[in-house]
């Protein structure tokens, strides 16, 4: 059995409920309703995709994470801007983005060799960590407004989630796999 996975940071619904209102602010452009917007209660910051894995690679996938993650220090993460982009040939998306931040980036590689030490193929040469707002097909009719809503929000790095993803009649289901929290020494951006 094969499951379909990913490694995200967990958003809390003090963050989740502004994110949302840049959402709604966003559906005006949404002109071809072509949108499918995600729950704000589903909303993560994906690290890491790890595509089809198996049960045994999941124990091992977490094993990795207790290990590798133990002195992993928290740290803060600046939501800084909306953006639209097409994530691959087929699929468009509508993400919250983050500043530059080496903690962030150092943990997305973290989890990307963690991914690759199970045995698991990795290839995601244009990847950003984000939050995904709203999927669309890569040809649609959602307007760039002139003018993004401004997040302007911070949201802790404090622990990593390995989620499984299967499709649902409203969207994706997302289901927690493990969770391994990080160590609370703050470290700044």
């Amino acid at each position: 059995m094969k499951l379909r996975t990913f490694f995200a940071l967990p958003v809390p619904e003090r963050i989740a409920r502004p994110l949302s209102d840049c959402a709604d602010t966003l559906c005006a452009y949404d002109r071809g309703l072509d949108a499918h917007w995600v729950d704000s209660a589903n909303y993560h910051l994906t690290l890491c995709f790890t595509g089809n894995v198996t049960l045994d690679q999941v124990t091992e996938l977490e094993q990795l994470c207790l290990e590798r993650l133990q002195r992993q220090p928290s740290f803060m993460v600046q939501l800084d801007r909306l953006a639209y982009y097409k994530a691959n040939p087929r699929l468009a998306v509508l993400a919250a983005l983050t500043s530059e931040s080496e903690p962030l980036m150092s943990l997305h590689r973290q989890m990307v060799e963690i991914a690759k030490d199970a045995g698991i193929r990795y290839d995601e040469r244009d990847f950003k960590p984000h939050i995904t707002l709203a999927r669309l097909p890569a040809s649609n009719r959602f307007e760039v407004p002139d003018c993004w809503p401004q997040p302007g929000l911070t949201t802790p790095a404090d622990s990593v989630v390995l989620f499984q993803s299967r499709p649902g009649e409203r969207g994706s289901i997302y289901t927690p796999l493990f969770e391994v929290h990080l160590s609370a020494c703050s470290q700044a951006l």
